[in-house]
Formats: C-alpha cells, structure tokens, sequence
C-alpha cells in the first residue's frame, strides 16, 4: 500500500540555480515536481547548458505553464509554443527560450527532472 506524501513547493529540497532562472525541486516517492522560473532573456542553450554539458536538453518534461511562454525547438527541426494553462509533454532532445515579456513560470511532474541543471552524471 501506497503512503500519502505531501510537501510544500515553498519549501523545496533544493533550489538550484542557473543564469537567468532557478529551478525549486522536492521528491515524493518517485515523483519529482519542479517549479522552474525562466527570466526574460533565458534560453537553455546558453543558461543551462554549461551545467548540463549536452548540446540539447536531454530531460523529459511532463510540464504546465502558470504564466508567461517558451518556445522549444527539437532535434528534429519541429518547432512548438507553450503557453499559461497549456499541458505538454516534451521528449529529450529540445532547447528553449522565453518569448514572453514576464517571466515563464512552469511546473514539471517527471522522474527525470532530478536530472535538471545538474552537471551530466550526477
């Protein structure tokens, strides 16, 4: 049988931070939930990627957008806009960057966003 979990994003196991934005992360059971704060001028290209040291993000993101916009580009080519109230799945292989005035506030419900802004292998 399951346990109930229960934490606050508020007070989160760990913030981590990156040019132009942060990331507030806590883990119940195997989910992990992330709030990501995407400033005005982010791009994963050039904020995250020196941590991560991949020339793509390579995190699956179960994602919804609270407010402001991003624009993601896959490896392929395909191009998608998300925006506030939007739901969206994106497989690995992506980079990214706010189009919107205000900051791009997310939230992500993913196994694999333990693996955000970490240096690959950690």
């Amino acid at each position: 049988m399951s346990a109930f979990l229960k934490k606050n994003i508020d007070k989160a196991d760990e913030t981590r931070t990156f040019d132009k934005g942060h990331l507030d992360a806590l883990t119940l059971g195997d989910v992990v939930f992330g709030r990501a704060v995407f400033e005005p001028g982010w791009k994963w290209s050039e904020c995250v990627r020196p941590i991560a040291g991949t020339d793509l993000c390579m995190v699956h993101h179960n994602g919804y957008v609270v407010s402001g916009s991003l624009h993601i580009v896959m490896e392929d080519g395909t191009e998608h806009d998300v925006n506030p109230g939007d739901v969206f799945v994106c497989p690995p292989g992506h980079d990214a960057w706010v189009t919107s005035p205000e900051a791009c506030i997310a939230y992500d419900f993913s196994p694999a966003a333990a693996g955000y802004a970490k240096p690959a292998g950690t």
